[in-house]
């Protein structure tokens, strides 16, 4: 398992529900980073993936941007975290 799980979302995201509804179904522990009310965390995404669409997840330092859950998933698998 991973040590460092941070997903950055926008709560009226369908996509960023979708993540955390698969994090959740998958107990995986992850923190939540609102880039909307939060402007360093919106900052930090920025930096990390060079875009401002969510949701974005750091992983241990690996990062997914822009994706459904499905895509999650397939990428969580490859990275065989």
């Amino acid at each position: 398992m991973p040590k460092t799980v941070r997903l950055f979302i926008k709560p009226s995201c369908p996509w960023c529900h979708e993540a955390i509804d698969w994090l959740q179904q998958n107990q995986i522990a992850f923190e939540k980073l609102d880039v909307i009310r939060d402007p360093a965390a919106r900052a930090e995404m920025f930096e990390l993936t060079g875009q401002s669409l969510a949701p974005s997840i750091d992983v241990d330092g690996h990062i997914l941007a822009d994706f459904g859950a499905d895509e999650l998933a397939r990428w969580w698998k490859k990275m065989e975290f």
